[in-house]
C-alpha cells in the first residue's frame, strides 16, 4: 500500500467520463421504496469486522466513536444531527485520492471501510454521513448523495445535501468546507447529478426533477452488499 496523500476534493476522474459511467452502468441497482433498518448488533458486528478485515487496531477507537455517535445522537433534531455526523466524519476521515487508499480509479468504500483506513475521498465522506444520518432516523427523501462541480477547483465533487422540505433550499454536508450552509449561498459547487433510495435526480428548480426507476447504480449496489457483509443491514435497495 503506498502512503495516503491528501488533498482538498476528488480530482482524478473528468465529470464527463463520470456521468457516461452512471448512465451506463450495470443495472443491478434495484431501487427502494421505503428503507426496512433493523437494529446493529455490534458486538456480532465488531466479530464479523474482525474476521473480514483482520485486527482492527488503530482503526478501533474510531470505530467506536462511531457507535457512541450513533447512541447519543438518536434524539437530537434533525439539523443538530446533521452537524454532528458533518463534524464527526470531517475530523474522523483524512482526505486522500482512492488511487493512494485503495489502489484503484474510483472505489467507494462503505463507513467502516473509511474508518478502518481512517481516509477516503469525497464519496466517502457523502456515503458514510448519508448511512449515519439515515440510520439515526433522517428519512431517505431528505437525504441526497449529490455530485457537483467544484468551479474554484475545476473538478468533480460529491456532497450531502439535505432538504427540509421537497422543494426547500437543501443544505450541503461537505468535506472541502465545514460549515452547513444552503447550496443557494455554495455559489463554488455547480450540481450535476443525485441520488438517494428513492431514485435518480437533475438539478432544477423546487428541488429538480426525478429521472426515474430506468437508471442503476452498480457502485451504490455494491456498497450496500458490503455493508450487509460487515453486518450491518441498511435496507437501502
Amino acid at each position: 500500500m503506498q502512503p495516503l496523500q491528501p488533498g482538498p476534493a476528488s480530482r482524478h476522474r473528468p465529470l464527463v467520463m463520470f456521468l457516461v459511467l452512471v448512465l451506463l452502468s450495470t443495472p443491478i441497482w434495484s431501487l427502494a421504496r421505503s428503507a426496512s433498518w433493523q437494529p446493529w448488533d455490534f458486538e456480532r458486528i465488531y466479530r464479523s469486522l474482525e474476521k473480514r478485515y483482520g485486527a482492527l487496531d488503530d482503526a478501533l477507537p474510531r470505530i467506536e466513536a462511531w457507535q457512541a455517535l450513533l447512541q447519543q445522537s438518536g434524539e437530537l433534531p434533525e439539523l443538530q444531527q446533521l452537524a454532528e455526523v458533518n463534524r464527526f466524519f470531517n475530523r474522523h476521515i483524512r482526505f486522500s485520492d482512492d488511487v493512494w487508499v485503495w489502489e484503484q480509479d474510483d472505489y467507494w468504500a462503505t463507513p467502516v471501510e473509511s474508518l478502518i483506513r481512517g481516509a477516503g475521498d469525497c464519496e466517502d465522506y457523502a456515503l458514510a454521513k448519508y448511512f449515519t444520518l439515515r440510520r439515526l432516523g433522517v428519512p431517505s427523501d431528505r437525504l441526497r448523495i449529490t455530485y457537483v462541480k467544484a468551479l474554484r477547483l475545476n473538478q468533480a465533487h460529491m456532497v450531502l445535501t439535505y432538504y427540509a422540505t421537497p422543494t426547500a433550499d437543501p443544505l450541503v454536508l461537505d468535506n472541502i468546507d465545514g460549515a452547513i450552509r444552503p447550496a443557494s449561498q455554495r455559489q463554488d459547487l455547480l450540481p450535476v447529478y443525485a441520488f438517494n433510495a428513492e431514485g435518480l435526480y437533475v438539478p432544477g428548480a423546487g428541488g429538480g426533477k426525478r429521472s426515474g426507476d430506468s437508471k442503476r447504480l452498480s457502485r451504490w449496489q455494491d456498497v450496500l452488499l458490503r455493508m450487509r457483509a460487515e453486518g450491518f443491514v441498511v435496507g437501502e435497495g
